[in-house]
């Protein structure tokens, strides 16, 4: 069943994006624990200390959401996100590496995640079957039909590729300090450092930008949800 505001691909997008990015409060949710990770290990060296007070953070975020009673998805994946980079520090640390290895070793789950999911995307440009197209699929009631429509795949490929595009951006600038860090190319605080900053700098303001381009995108034309149907009238 479609909602009466989503007729087209176009809407069913728009909404669909709108719902997963969780406006400004969800951006800050997402932030702010890395934030205070990045300040604390810099100022103090102290890994724990650094997840412990991230962990904390975050728990205040949660406990507002729950007073609020509003939704704690994004609050639970900066505690997913605190998590496993918790356990990739402490893999590190068991494997004998230092406080700047275990530092780094935090940041790698990002790093893996971007490259993943960038990967999907593109692979699903390739073979035709743009990721956004499922998206589609899903509220129209037909998982498939929408790849029947050249129009439709089309559309949903440049939205796929606007999707993959900020990952790709992360991996290319985060992928070589991580490297320098662990490589003594260059000194360990100068790469966390750098990795804190870019994590920020590249994550929600450059999902935003990217979402800013969608919009400008969706905005140009209003492609029939259902293949073989008219355009509505907007």
């Amino acid at each position: 069943m479609t909602d009466a505001t989503t007729h087209t691909v176009e809407q069913v997008v728009r909404k669909q994006l709108s719902d997963a990015l969780g406006g400004v409060r969800g951006m800050l949710e997402a932030a702010v624990p890395t934030v205070v990770f990045t300040v604390v290990f810099l100022t103090r060296h102290d890994l724990r200390l650094a997840i412990i007070l991230s962990l904390a953070c975050a728990g205040v975020l949660l406990v507002v959401r729950l007073v609020h009673r509003s939704s704690v998805q994004f609050v639970l994946n900066a505690f997913v996100g605190i998590g496993i980079g918790a356990l990739f520090a402490w893999r590190a640390a068991r494997g004998g590496g230092d406080e700047g290895d275990q530092a780094l070793a935090y940041f790698l789950p990002g790093l893996l995640y971007n490259l993943g999911y960038a990967m999907v995307m593109v692979l699903t440009i390739v073979i035709r079957w743009p990721l956004v197209g499922f998206i589609v699929g899903s509220v129209a009631g037909d998982p498939t039909a929408w790849h029947a429509d050249r129009n439709v795949v089309r559309l949903c490929s440049r939205l796929t590729w606007l999707l993959a595009l900020p990952c790709i951006v992360r991996v290319a600038v985060q992928g070589p300090i991580y490297l320098a860090g662990r490589n003594g190319w260059w000194s360990k605080d100068s790469a966390v450092a750098a990795l804190g900053v870019a994590k920020l700098a590249m994550g929600w303001p450059l999902q935003v930008a990217a979402l800013a381009v969608m919009v400008w995108l969706l905005s140009r034309n209003a492609t029939p949800l259902r293949p073989g149907e008219p355009e509505p009238q907007l």
